[in-house]
């Protein structure tokens, strides 16, 4: 079949004109074997520029297409929608990038590498075959991983919508973070009057199949179709018999740190984490539970008047069949012991922000007073801004942390008669109310210092802080009876490994990463699978309930379309010519080969497949083809760049 090449070149306005001659690139494209016809345009994604495509396709018999302009993740989909809307198997069209390749990189050379380029890719799109995608059904049941406000609103979304949802939170109660706040900026709503009607909902709604105490051990499977195994962790009380009456609690003699109040109090070795805890039923901390150090005691077993307790429960496994899996793990806060200048945990009356929220709420170790560590109300108060954020340990910023550091000033102020100096790098708050609320903590006479903490020291009972001011430029000391850090917000301790689990990427800073930062935010590479909430970034509330929203509305438009399709740009195995030797299933980052033990071969799930091409690389047989990337396409291609 005689090829018949049409190029096009963007000048994507200045972002590649500026630094590569377009106009001479088109002419040195015109001149290359099979290509009839190369245009360059200022435009070439939009609207003019996709009927130019269209209308060369149609009047000239254009079998393949060839773009050069900006990143394919962006506009490589445009383009195949062009050829296929004009009659052309899009998967005949090879995109070219010399923006991010090119003219973003080089001032000279620009216009020469650009040609190298365009060449190349009219080289490998003369070996272009059509393809065709698959679809595959896909399960209308969705589970969500996390519940804090980002899964909560997740599950309440699809499940709103008629659909099964499967809510699965590591803690013996929902809530996440949210519910340990007392009051939200910057309006100061209470966070738990916010939050716990959607917790309420959540635990009675009958399209949502609660798992609190539980986590996901293994997925498999594909988009559309993943079989997730889940461990429900033993509580050694039984569910369905609690009543949450506490009776347990108040007998039980033996008591350990609460992470709920961030060990501001106590809890029992059976406990439930807060008064509000959905499901309202207690667990036992095996680790504290002196019956498994000695097998004596069991006083919650006999005074449970509901016959709950049972410490023969053991751990089960759950399998459930979904079609999408939303990721909503959160995030933890940094630890500012890793940060000795800070004195934390080493000096007295030293608080996070989280630590704080505990203790000014209502229902907190102190009962909402603000109070050091000898029972007496401080007279005066530091709130550092930035430890651990923009600086000594993370470089991003944690977003959050000045609005709740505003909110903290304000609360003292409200609670007390205490001085309070606000340190700060830079004040990083958004949104119209943010002045208003600014302006209002001045005239309460809270004093603001810009610049960074050098030291805190303790003297005499009084924290020092060393601190620079850089508004007058000079170097000063902040004296206080009581500090609050502002931690970072950093990824879970175990990103990693829900990473892995999953398939999906980190970025640099252990964060998950989004398939792409602007058009898919909250997308990864793994298909049907979704993140939402601070999993992926610091955020707020508001940020995060709207990113809750949108993964969710991902999953529905799935489930209501019933079927995807499947990119078929995959490996494809030769199993006449595999030895078995399970070189690429150790290698496959999407865990998309399987090996066959009865066969002795690999098999090359296609639904997995990315087509990232490791496996055909490794392949010491041959027996592995990348279509779309095969030998026959990458070798001229690579030729042509080594001119």
């Amino acid at each position: 079949m005689e090829r018949r090449i049409g190029v096009y070149i963007c000048h994507c306005g200045t972002n590649i004109a500026a630094t590569v001659n377009v106009e001479e690139v088109a002419g040195f494209a015109r001149n290359l074997e099979a290509v009839v016809l190369a245009r360059d345009y200022k435009f070439m994604c939009s609207d003019t520029g996709q009927a130019l495509i269209r209308k060369d396709i149609e009047e000239q018999g254009l079998n393949r297409v060839v773009v050069a302009c900006c990143s394919p993740r962006m506009h490589e989909p445009t383009f195949r929608q062009v050829c296929q809307e004009a009659g052309l198997n899009p998967y005949l069209f090879e995109h070219v990038n010399i923006r991010e390749h090119c003219s973003w990189v080089h001032k000279d050379g620009a216009t020469e590498k650009a040609k190298r380029l365009v060449a190349a890719g009219v080289r490998k799109a003369y070996y272009h075959q059509p393809l065709e995608p698959r679809e595959v059904q896909v399960n209308p049941d969705t589970l969500v991983v996390g519940a804090g406000i980002a899964g909560i609103q997740a599950a309440l979304h699809i499940a709103n919508a008629g659909h099964k949802v499967y809510l699965v939170e590591k803690e013996p109660s929902i809530g996440g973070h949210m519910i340990q706040l007392d009051k939200t900026f910057p309006t100061l709503d209470c966070s738990a009057c916010i939050l716990t009607p959607k917790m309420a909902e959540v635990g009675s709604h009958p399209n949502i199949q609660l798992m609190a105490w539980s986590e996901v051990e293994e997925v498999s499977g594909y988009v559309g179709n993943f079989k997730v195994k889940i461990r429900k962790k033993a509580r050694y009380v039984d569910e369905n018999k609690c009543t949450g009456c506490a009776t347990c609690i108040e007998k039980c003699p033996w008591k350990t740190d609460s992470e709920f109040d961030m060990g501001l109090s106590k809890r029992k070795a059976i406990y439930i984490p807060f008064p509000q805890a959905v499901p309202n039923v207690a667990t036992i901390d095996k680790e504290i539970c002196v019956y498994f150090k000695t097998g004596k005691c069991r006083a919650c077993e006999k005074f449970c008047q509901a016959g709950a307790v049972d410490f023969t429960q053991e751990d089960s496994i759950i399998e459930v069949n979904v079609g999408s899996i939303i990721l909503a793990t959160g995030y933890d806060t940094l630890d500012p012991s890793a940060l000795p200048k800070y004195g934390y945990k080493n000096l007295d009356n030293i608080l996070t922000g989280l630590e704080f929220e505990r203790m000014v709420n209502a229902s907190g170790p102190t009962e909402g007073k603000i109070l050091l560590r000898d029972g007496q109300e401080p007279k005066s108060v530091a709130i550092v801004q930035c430890v651990g954020s923009r600086d000594d340990y993370y470089e991003y910023c944690s977003r959050v942390c000045c609005m709740y550091a505003l909110k903290f000033s304000h609360l003292i102020k409200e609670k007390t008669d205490a001085k309070v100096c606000q340190i700060y790098r830079d004040i990083r708050c958004f949104g119209k109310n943010f002045e208003d609320f600014r302006r209002r903590l001045e005239e309460e006479g809270v004093n603001f210092v810009k610049g960074k903490v050098a030291q805190v020291s303790q003297e005499n009972g009084k924290l020092n802080i060393m601190c620079e001011d850089t508004l007058p430029g000079s170097v000063r000391q902040v004296s206080a009876d009581m500090v609050i850090l502002c931690a970072a917000l950093q990824p879970r301790s175990n990103a990693q490994q829900v990473a892995r689990l999953f398939s999906i990427n980190q970025k640099a800073d252990g964060f998950f990463m989004e398939r792409h930062v602007k058009l898919a935010p909250v997308a990864t590479p793994t298909d049907g699978i979704f993140i939402g909430g601070c999993c992926q970034e610091p955020k707020d509330i508001p940020d995060t309930v709207v990113q809750a929203s949108a993964a969710a509305t991902q999953a529905l438009a799935m489930i209501n379309k019933g079927k995807v399709e499947i990119e078929p740009t995959t490996s494809v195995m030769n199993e006449e010519i595999c030895s078995g030797c399970k070189t690429c299933v150790s290698l496959c980052p999407f865990n998309a080969i399987a090996f066959d033990d009865e066969k002795r071969i690999a098999q090359i799930n296609e639904a997995l497949c990315k087509g990232c091409g490791v496996c055909a690389a490794a392949c010491p047989s041959g027996a592995i083809t990348a279509k779309h990337f095969a030998t026959e396409q990458l070798m001229p291609e690579i030729e042509e760049l080594l001119v």
